[in-house]
């Protein structure tokens, strides 16, 4: 027995109208017949095409201010019926309820609605009942039926009629059901997150993210890799090759790093794998450039580079003459954009749009862990003053921006820096002295003068080994959460041996 369907009769209400004019011509140009309501009647009719109103078909009017229009046993009775079952059959035509071969309906814009600020009482009208009952009733019975259940699905149905006309196939309609329930379980995770609001205890964790973007491969060739996301609402891509995965993780934790420091002055930070190598802020771009890629210009080759200014023509010619994979900032001048786009393959990123998520979420043992993300931000006031000494203003000003650093880097993490620069960090490590002894050793390695440097730890020191490491490199200042049952004693070391240190009382745990 074949499975090519017929479409006879299609029933189409939607609330958005754009594109359905091609589609209504394919298909009356195929004699099949018109069945909606409302505004989208008056819109077949508009094309000069015959419709039929539900109203006429059920005997009832749009009522309760249009909440219920299509919920009635002879238009889900038509879309519902099994066309090989012998008793739908004779039901069916004992209640005289017509075949329902295509069903095309989009839901009432509940999202938009939402992001637009509205009313809660014009979010609960964007609760669609009537679509949404259509989309799974069709989807349900998709042996017999077609459901399109947004209008991006019109294309693949458009190209199905220009080949088939009007008819399809099984594996047609069932391409057509996996979407409209995509469509569906979308729409009800979207209210549902509406109604549990910003609660992190919520009992129930729904993501639907429709937008999908494949990846070459996943972290390693032999891994297939996808983005569900927006990327082209936080980018433009001026230049360049696909965006691999990899890409994809040194890209936000860039842009996460990046947030920290304004758009007041120009800074300028280096990233490989998740984690800064070069970060400085300087008066003007090129030395904030300059200033970063000599904190570590080993490990910048290939790198992901941020500005939170603009790229002039002169930084430009400057970063040209090393080897990198993607490089974001909020503008270019022309100039500059020459200059770096003579690279076929250098992803270039104009960056209009920010960070505005405000969980994380992490699959793990079959299940998924969820957290909100660090958003804490210490400032001058969070210092709490620990020892004898006191850090000076410069000293305090070093102290938070090595902070902010050390927050977005792989725990175990030390930071060392001094002027607002970068001078090296220990990162993944599994103590906190080795932590600090690669920071020595790398700064070290590239003749930093660690005199008069600063260093901040993402946790608190268990002992007082750190700081007695890093006075004897020539560190003078520290800052740290605190909480060690040990405090004691890290602090009688820096007071016995003139160092200044501070507490904030916020760890910077980074997985």
């Amino acid at each position: 027995m074949s499975d090519i369907k017929k479409i006879k009769t299609a029933l189409v209400s939607v609330f958005h109208k754009d594109g359905l004019d091609d589609i209504l011509y394919m298909l009356h140009a195929q004699g099949v017949k018109f069945l909606s309501t409302g505004g989208t009647k008056t819109f077949i009719e508009g094309l000069g095409y015959p419709c039929q109103a539900v109203e006429d078909l059920t005997s009832y009017p749009s009522i309760l201010g249009g909440r219920v229009k299509t919920l009635h046993p002879k238009v889900f009775g038509g879309i519902l019926g099994r066309r090989d079952n012998t008793s739908d059959k004779e039901q069916m035509a004992k209640y005289e309820i017509p075949e329902i071969d295509l069903v095309i309906v989009d839901l009432y814009p509940f999202e938009a609605t939402v992001a637009s600020g509205a009313s809660p009482e014009e979010i609960i009208e964007k609760i669609d009942i009537g679509g949404i009952s259509l989309i799974r009733a069709g989807a349900k019975n998709f042996n017999d039926v077609i459901i399109v259940a947004s209008k991006a699905q019109y294309a693949p149905l458009a190209e199905m009629i220009g080949k088939n006309g009007a008819q399809s196939s099984l594996a047609e309609r069932r391409f057509f059901a996996a979407e409209a329930f995509a469509v569906s379980s979308g729409y009800d995770s979207a209210i549902y997150n509406y109604f549990a609001g910003d609660n992190n205890d919520a009992e129930y964790l729904r993501i639907a993210i429709d937008e999908k973007k494949a990846m070459r491969y996943g972290e390693n060739p032999h891994q297939k890799g996808m983005f569900f996301g927006k990327f082209d609402e936080m980018f433009n891509q001026l230049h360049g090759k696909e965006i691999s995965y990899n890409n994809l993780l040194d890209i936000d934790a860039a842009v996460s790093l990046m947030t920290e420091f304004g758009t007041e002055t120009p800074a300028f930070a280096i990233l490989k794998h998740n984690n800064a190598c070069g970060l400085a802020v300087r008066p003007t771009l090129l030395e904030a450039w300059t200033d970063a890629l000599a904190g570590d210009p080993v490990s910048a080759f290939g790198g992901v580079l941020i500005s939170n200014t603009p790229i002039d023509a002169a930084t430009a010619a400057e970063i040209d003459k090393i080897f990198f994979e993607v490089i974001i900032a909020p503008n270019y001048e022309k100039d500059a954009l020459e200059i770096l786009c003579h690279k076929k393959n250098r992803i270039i990123l104009v960056q209009h749009g920010q960070l505005t998520t405000t969980r994380q979420f992490r699959s793990i043992l079959n299940g998924a862990l969820v957290q909100e993300r660090d958003l804490a931000v210490e400032t001058v006031a969070d210092l709490k003053q620990v020892t004898d000494k006191a850090i000076t203003a410069a000293q305090a000003d070093d102290l938070l921006f090595a902070n902010k650093i050390v927050k977005h880097s792989k725990s175990n993490a030390i930071v060392l820096a001094k002027n607002r620069q970068l001078l090296a960090s220990g990162i993944g490590q599994t103590s906190r002295v080795d932590a600090l002894r690669q920071s020595i050793a790398k700064a070290q390695s590239f003749n930093f003068d660690l005199n008069g440097a600063v260093m901040a730890s993402d946790a608190f020191f268990p002992f007082a080994d750190c700081v007695e490491i890093a006075h004897q490199a020539g560190i003078d200042a520290v800052i740290q959460p605190g909480g060690s049952i040990r405090d004691q004693e890290t602090i009688d070391y820096c007071n016995n041996n003139g160092i200044a240190m501070v507490t904030t009382g916020i760890r910077h745990f980074k997985h």
